[in-house]
């Protein structure tokens, strides 16, 4: 296939420069010291480097980690404010989350391995206007959803235990929500100093357990002491809670900033498609049960975080806030490893060991704890998320990205460029009306 001239016009090989220098940049095979090294050593040696990527079912659970997490406790609130027919909407959602996802991978396998990241995409597509932008946007999502995890973290832990404070020297005395950010900031602090996928995939099914264990504490919940018949639950559709509603459904989908770093760390790449397409089924059983039984046993009382709805003092409610602390705690290494990587190659410190890159990700943890002790808003919080950030990361740049690529190539059929126009259509249109709606609500608060 010829190389992309409009692409190539803008810098010899940019993609190929911008990468360059990314810790994620490993060759699948190395030459010999003289030049004249053997077929059989060559191939031992290239089966070697494969051995070392994540194999199908790691890589299933890196990318089921990913797309499922925070969003599953708010997807109950999420069908209280669109009604039940919003759930054709979810899945609407999710089928076009998994579209745009399979766009991410045909633009990293455009040009060879030179694209190895999100911002690279940007540059193939767009130049370094591209990459500038594209990488703003995506390091904002990644790090807005990192804060989101330690309010969370915050939230339910006082919940588990409220009352909680710890004294400190000078008479300051540390309590509630900001005492077990903190807690929970030393937990995680481990996890982002890995940097091997396949080792993150015990992390992560660790995660999806939880995911699970959440869903059914819902049903023992639902047995135990509500019912499944909630009053005002019965809403079939609220005009007014639509735009909430869906920029909440993107949430529960968009981990498009994360999935060229799982792309790139696979063993075998062409399989990608058959993970997403596993993560992406198996996630969306896990939320549609979440979201409908929430809603059927708390109705229109449901809360932004479903586990703050239930009694203290129960034993599925514990239940529940423990397997809830432990989403955030195996996600959170894997959504600020972009961040770091950026940071590692912005600062030249690629390649100098694992000293810089520990220092690295402990600033960005810290910083996101200041952050998470300052907005404690965490439902309008996941709604600005999913409205602006989340709609361009997952929608927007994917589909841009590919017709920018491709569509010089003459690769777009006419039914494909017309199905993405209207899919950038509807994208613009959440993007800002739930932006403008997130917006509101969150000034509503102070």
């Amino acid at each position: 296939m010829e190389p992309d001239l409009a692409v190539t016009s803008k810098g010899c090989t940019p993609a190929t420069m911008a990468w360059q220098g990314s810790p994620l940049d490993e060759p699948l095979l190395a030459p010999g010291k003289d030049g004249g090294e053997d077929a059989a050593s060559m191939e031992a040696q290239h089966l070697r480097r494969r051995d070392k990527g994540a194999s199908f079912s790691r890589s299933c659970l890196n990318l089921s980690n990913v797309i499922s997490g925070v969003g599953v406790l708010s997807v109950p609130y999420a069908l209280a404010q669109g009604g039940w027919l919003s759930l054709a909407l979810f899945a609407l959602v999710g089928a076009v989350c998994y579209y745009t996802g399979e766009l991410v991978a045909r633009c990293m396998r455009a040009d060879g391995d030179a694209v190895r990241s999100y911002p690279d995409i940007g540059q193939l597509a767009f130049g370094r206007p591209g990459r500038k932008a594209i990488g703003a946007v995506m390091y904002a999502e990644l790090y807005l959803v990192a804060i989101s995890f330690l309010i969370l973290e915050g939230d339910n832990l006082d919940k588990l235990l409220p009352g909680t404070s710890l004294g400190l020297p000078g008479g300051y005395l540390l309590r509630g929500k900001q005492l077990f950010t903190l807690v929970a900031a030393v937990a995680i602090l481990p996890t982002t100093w890995l940097r091997d996928l396949s080792v993150l995939a015990y992390v992560s099914a660790v995660g999806l357990v939880a995911s699970a264990a959440l869903t059914a504490s819902l049903v023992w919940a639902g047995v135990a002491e509500h019912g499944f018949h909630a009053r005002g639950g019965n809403v079939v559709f609220s005009l007014a809670g639509l735009p909430t509603s869906l920029s909440l459904y993107f949430v529960c989908f968009s981990g498009h900033g994360v999935f060229p770093t799982v792309y790139t760390s696979m063993r075998n790449k062409k399989d990608f498609t058959k993970v997403l397409l596993a993560s992406s089924l198996l996630c969306s059983l896990n939320y549609a049960l979440t979201a409908v039984l929430g809603y059927l046993i708390y109705g229109d009382d449901v809360k932004s975080l479903v586990t703050l709805n239930l009694p203290s003092g129960k034993v599925y409610t514990r239940v529940a806030i423990l397997t809830t602390l432990i989403t955030p705690l195996a996600k959170y290494a894997l959504v600020i490893q972009p961040i770091t990587a950026g940071i590692e190659e912005k600062l030249s410190l690629t390649g100098q060991g694992g000293l810089p890159r520990a220092a690295i990700s402990t600033a960005v943890l810290v910083s996101t704890v200041v952050a998470a002790c300052t907005m404690p808003f965490f439902g309008y919080l996941m709604s600005f998320i999913g409205s602006s950030l989340n709609v361009t990361v997952a929608v927007l740049f994917p589909c841009l990205s590919y017709l920018r690529i491709y569509m010089p190539r003459g690769g777009v059929r006419r039914a494909e460029v017309a199905a993405i126009v209207g899919i950038l259509v509807v994208g613009v249109v959440v993007a800002v009306v739930g932006t403008c709606t997130s917006l509101h609500q969150i000034a509503g608060t102070f």
